[in-house]
């Protein structure tokens, strides 16, 4: 589908752009003072080294698997006409409340240094339990006027904690669609993505961490939980279904489709399996973040191992291209036996990474990437460097130079080209600020 409205669109993202690059967010006094017990400097994680022996890029291959189109049709079939994100966008039933409206301990989760240029609280009732946000994409990422159809939205993916709440809920995902058109009136609704199961006779709830997310085209790919030979699993935004009855149960039930009280699922329709096997030290690695690079071309899906933060082990940085097949939008550049390989590959001695941006500024001889992590403790404020394969640098802060001045529990990475922000979360709230203010902050 072929998106309009573009000149309409360029003045509402001039005018967000106004809003953006103004005066930077006002933080509490908590949030913008790191303790003594909280400084110690993390190890540098110096330059990026290159991956280029089979040894190494073999790890990274995917086998891809799509859903089978009958199976698809099979399920719409029984569950009625698919719908698409505006019709989500049109019944949003929460809100987020701009920072000065939510509390302290909500403010002190965001970044001390670079400070948020707009930040936003989630509904109460989605913080006060056990789900916790964890990656963020947005239309920046999907077309290359920054808007789907006529709208501004962002996504962002959630998941339960694996051992608390109803058994039911344990490690599900859920995923917020937020209507972004109105930077001063955010809201959002919930969609539940599912898998299809028994030849798209019913489904179940994705089970999984959704550490990292990307909107690309029509579909949504987002990241597994560690430790499976699945690596990412592929959603069609045309391909949202409504639910027909409330109830606990996910799929097929007495009387129609339930979703465990949500009103709208999302099928996948592919996913990604690394043909070396389960995600482990020695072999492939564990997917955590995710982010789109619009700079290469065509555009490329990045990728950060997931390891510990208290941990001495390298991770893994790489990228994968996407596909320039129109019948093929959206997915990975495969071969004709469908498998996928890295076309970039390096090893950082950065560790417990939440969140990566890769970007090539105007005139650069290579990409920077933006790392964001997880202290050694496993809590407070993480750190944010820029590495590229000359060496590192990190944000700073307070009397003692910390470099643990990015946000608390910090999520993932999105960069919004058309209005220059990239998006990211803390455990309370969803944030944004100027990439040239990151790259201040690191120079």
């Amino acid at each position: 589908m072929k998106h309009r409205g573009r000149h309409r669109r360029r003045r509402r993202g001039a005018a967000l752009r106004a809003v953006l690059t103004g005066t930077a967010l006002a933080l509490t006094a908590a949030a913008t003072l790191i303790s003594t017990s909280q400084a110690g400097v993390a190890a540098d994680p110096g330059a990026l080294t290159p991956l280029t022996s089979p040894a190494d890029t073999g790890r990274l291959r995917l086998q891809e698997h799509l859903v089978p189109e009958r199976s698809l049709d099979r399920l719409a079939a029984a569950m009625g006409r698919p719908v698409g994100v505006d019709t989500v966008l049109r019944d949003t039933d929460r809100r987020l409340r701009e920072a000065d409206g939510c509390s302290a301990d909500d403010r002190a989760s965001l970044p001390v240094a670079p400070a948020a240029a707009r930040a936003y609280c989630w509904d109460p009732a989605d913080t006060a339990g056990d789900w916790r946000p964890a990656s963020v994409t947005t239309s920046g990422d999907a077309d290359d006027d920054g808007v789907w159809g006529t709208h501004r939205v962002i996504l962002a993916g959630w998941t339960h904690s694996a051992t608390a709440g109803r058994p039911g809920e344990r490690d599900l995902a859920r995923v917020a669609f937020v209507d972004a058109d109105d930077p001063a009136r955010l809201a959002y609704r919930w969609v539940l993505p599912v898998v299809p199961v028994d030849g798209g006779r019913d489904y179940r709830g994705l089970a999984s961490g959704i550490s990292g997310m990307v909107w690309y085209q029509d579909k949504l790919l987002v990241t597994t939980t560690s430790g499976r030979a699945d690596a990412l699993y592929v959603y069609d935004l045309d391909r949202i279904q409504r639910t027909t009855v409330d109830a606990p149960a996910i799929g097929r039930v007495p009387g129609g489709w339930s979703a465990g009280g949500y009103d709208y699922v999302l099928p996948a329709v592919a996913s990604y399996r690394f043909t070396a096997g389960r995600c482990s030290a020695s072999g492939p690695p564990c997917p955590g973040a995710l982010a789109l690079d619009r700079e290469t071309a065509p555009g490329s899906l990045v990728a950060a191992e997931w390891t510990a933060p208290d941990g001495d082990r390298r991770a893994r940085m790489w990228r994968y291209a996407f596909d320039s097949d129109p019948a093929r939008r959206g997915l990975l550049a495969a071969d004709g036996a469908g498998r996928v390989d890295a076309v970039e590959a390096y090893r950082t001695r950065a560790a417990g990474i939440r969140g990566v941006l890769s970007y090539r500024k105007a005139g650069a001889d290579r990409p920077s990437w933006y790392v964001g992590r997880l202290p050694g403790t496993q809590d407070g404020h993480g750190g944010l460097w820029r590495q590229d394969t000359e060496g590192s640098r990190a944000a700073r802060c307070g009397a003692d130079a910390s470099d643990r001045c990015w946000a608390r529990d910090a999520g993932s990475l999105s960069y919004w080209r058309q209005t220059g922000e990239v998006w990211s979360l803390s455990d309370r709230m969803l944030f944004a600020l100027p990439l040239a203010d990151l790259d201040r902050s690191l120079d």
